[in-house]
């Protein structure tokens, strides 16, 4: 009896512990618009309170999309509705995405990839 109790305890444990883990973020999309080094887009999500305060983060691109290797142009936090703008980077003549990070409830993405 006391081998099956331990055994219950462990089993709900293992349950609470794990539960947060299993929890979907709202997916989000991000866009990227802009000429002569003057960048913008926005941040969509069917939850909209996924839409303000977001980071968004403009990269120039060097091959396929890597956050973790490519030069990071600007940055903008989101408005009410989703819209940011980095201003003019000065950035011009080769290609660019954006990265929304990702935040409580809420996915992150990457833009597709634009030519300035």
């Amino acid at each position: 009896m006391r081998l099956k109790m331990t055994l219950a305890t462990a089993a709900i444990a293992t349950v609470t512990a794990f539960s947060g883990i299993a929890q979907a973020s709202t997916p989000s999309k991000v866009t990227i618009k802009g000429t002569n080094g003057d960048m913008y887009g926005k941040v969509k999500s069917d939850d909209s309170s996924c839409l303000a305060n977001r980071k968004v983060v403009v990269y120039e691109y060097n091959g396929p999309p890597n956050p973790k290797v490519d030069y990071k142009v600007g940055s903008d936090t989101t408005d009410d509705y989703g819209n940011w703008s980095i201003g003019n980077s000065g950035y011009k003549d080769s290609y660019f995405y954006a990265k929304v990070k990702k935040s409580p409830g809420c996915g992150s993405a990457l833009s597709k990839v634009i030519a300035q």
